[in-house]
């Protein structure tokens, strides 16, 4: 028999990854599924945000899960469509934008999804992320500025660490998010005597560039005000970097807590972005210049090879990593030069539970 009474749920294909989305009250106490992560998304009373959004049994990618919050928000009536800039997150699909405030409940930390504004639904377009056969309208997750962190805590573009030529990005707020993204050393992988072309499992492997890292990692620490850096610390991350092999801006190869990861986290992705814009950064010395794509809004920041970027433009930078890619784009409507992690979602099932 057909539910045609009960609680209304929206799954959402958000990033990578799937999530079943309902309004703030509304999820079923004995809600349980298999490979669908809950969400829940209510109407926020914090100024300036829109929504606040949980993750009542937890989730392993909560980041990757905000985009579908965006989603569910305008789709649910949460924010206004329509309201947005006519550029933005999907105009390179030939769509505006809306711009949804998003506040993770648990950590208090405040994203910016920018979600297509498309008349009638509907989220095709031409944009792929790595993971998700085909393409869809771009969405935008730009993360909150960080005032009290500094993009360059000593002050140099490149730090010499016993030896080794660094970028050091960010510091002073140890695990939390920062304006550029997370604390992140930044070395040359050839430096260390690799290629930064390895599987993970391969590196892992490798004890003496195991030891050499770690000592980089607790240098760096010092130098970022992180104090004792333990090795269950999450940050300083460790890139190694390495010129992209797959006509990407860049490759690497993300270390946390002594762990070589799969891929790179947003945040990790924005550090990144950030050093690739320096010049004479370790990641701008061996990055080819960002993309440039048509949107309806001026964008600066990531390096173009010395050419200007035009207005209705911006620049994406492709990241490399073991599994795969993520864009990094700097450009976002009223901010030219914001970074914001480039996604996409679409809405899989729209329903009713039964009232258990």
């Amino acid at each position: 028999m057909l539910v045609r009474s009960g609680v209304s749920v929206l799954v959402i294909r958000s990033g990578t990854v799937q999530g079943a989305y309902f309004r703030a009250g509304e999820l079923p106490a004995a809600f349980d599924a298999v490979d669908v992560t809950a969400v829940v998304v209510g109407r926020s009373a914090e100024p300036g945000v829109d929504v606040d959004c949980e993750f009542p049994g937890g989730a392993a990618d909560r980041a990757g899960l905000l985009a579908g919050a965006g989603v569910f928000a305008l789709e649910r009536g949460l924010v206004a469509a329509g309201a947005g800039s006519g550029a933005g997150a999907g105009a390179g699909d030939g769509a505006g934008s809306v711009p949804v405030r998003v506040r993770m409940a648990e950590t208090g930390v405040v994203v910016t999804v920018h979600v297509p504004d498309v008349p009638g639904g509907g989220y095709a377009g031409d944009t792929a992320i790595s993971g998700v056969p085909g393409t869809a309208a771009r969405v935008l997750i730009e993360f909150a500025d960080g005032a009290d962190a500094a993009l360059l805590p000593t002050g140099r573009v490149v730090d010499d660490l016993g030896g080794v030529p660094a970028s050091l990005i960010g510091g002073g707020v140890p695990a939390r998010l920062i304006g550029a993204g997370v604390p992140v050393v930044l070395v040359a992988a050839a430096v260390l005597g690799v290629t930064g072309y390895e599987t993970p499992a391969r590196l892992e492997y490798d004890d003496r560039l195991r030891a050499a890292l770690e000592a980089l990692r607790l240098r760096a620490g010092r130098l970022l005000g992180l104090g004792a850096v333990m090795t269950d610390r999450e940050v300083p991350e460790l890139c190694l970097l390495a010129p992209p092999v797959a006509g990407g801006g860049l490759c690497v190869r993300m270390v946390v807590r002594g762990r070589v990861q799969p891929a790179i986290g947003f945040r990790s992705a924005l550090s990144v972005a950030a050093a690739a814009a320096l010049p004479g950064s370790v990641a701008a010395q061996m990055s080819r210049p960002a993309r440039v794509v048509g949107l309806r809004t001026a964008a600066v920041g990531l390096r173009t090879g010395g050419v200007g970027l035009r207005t209705g433009a911006a620049a994406v930078l492709r990241i490399e990593h073991p599994t795969g890619f993520l864009d990094v784009q700097t450009g976002v409507p009223d901010r030219p030069g914001a970074n914001a992690v480039v996604t996409t979602a679409r809405p899989l099932l729209d329903g009713q539970l039964p009232r258990l």
